[in-house]
């Protein structure tokens, strides 16, 4: 079955519409990541053709060929997740964003790395606010600790917090989770970090996550169907 990328973005934005005028919020203030992982150059050219120029890639050998596929597009790139230390200096090369850091050695590297003829990488840390073992991500009392030397690392901007919370079906739960990184991203701020993402909501709890505060949602099923690959 044909996927209509046009579509579904159009139905995504709608909900993200949707959801702010329910829980108060500015939808203006949200921004839509398309996580384009395991996804074919054909379905994000439809998607850049329907408007959309964010995108979002969680593998290094993956996301690669389609920076070079689309070079020419004034695109805005983002790493998810995890990083491995030999793969920092092709990310700090490439990307305009990673939300993933949770570690000093890798922020320094990303930082070190980072080609001095472009602006600051912009980073968010990444918050294991469900305390998973299997999950990469600070716990929250971690997060002070790396903002403050994030915040002496000067190709490095440090942008906001990011999560991948458990998977609960309740909303009641979803917001429970989010309302965490919310609460420690509005302390942060009360400090004085200069902090304007979080990175929060998927295909799967868009609503709970706008209703906590995300001013960045990260959707990839719901615009491109199924991983190819």
């Amino acid at each position: 079955m044909k996927i209509d990328i046009q579509k579904n973005l159009a139905l995504v934005k709608e909900s993200i519409s949707l959801y702010s005028a329910r829980y108060g919020r500015n939808c203006s203030e949200i921004t839509l990541l398309a996580v384009s992982k395991g996804q074919s150059n054909e379905k994000i050219r439809q998607a850049i053709l329907s408007g959309q120029h964010r995108f979002g890639e969680n593998y290094l050998q993956e996301a690669l060929p389609k920076i070079i596929e689309f070079s020419q597009e004034a695109l805005e790139w983002h790493f998810i997740g995890p990083i491995q230390q030999n793969k920092t200096k092709k990310i700090a090369e490439n990307f305009h964003w990673v939300h993933g850091v949770c570690d000093l050695k890798i922020a320094v590297r990303l930082n070190d790395q980072r080609p001095h003829t472009l602006p600051p990488l912009n980073i968010c840390l990444q918050v294991n606010v469900s305390e998973e073992k299997t999950k990469s991500g600070l716990v929250l009392d971690e997060v002070l600790f790396l903002c403050n030397e994030c915040q002496k690392l000067s190709h490095l901007k440090l942008r906001g917090l990011m999560t991948i919370p458990a998977q609960k079906s309740a909303i009641s739960d979803q917001r429970k989770e989010f309302r965490k990184l919310s609460n420690l991203f509005c302390s942060l701020k009360q400090k004085g970090f200069e902090l304007d993402t979080l990175s929060m909501g998927m295909s799967n709890d868009l609503e709970a996550a706008i209703a906590e505060g995300s001013t960045l949602v990260r959707i990839g099923r719901g615009i491109f169907g199924e991983r190819e690959h």
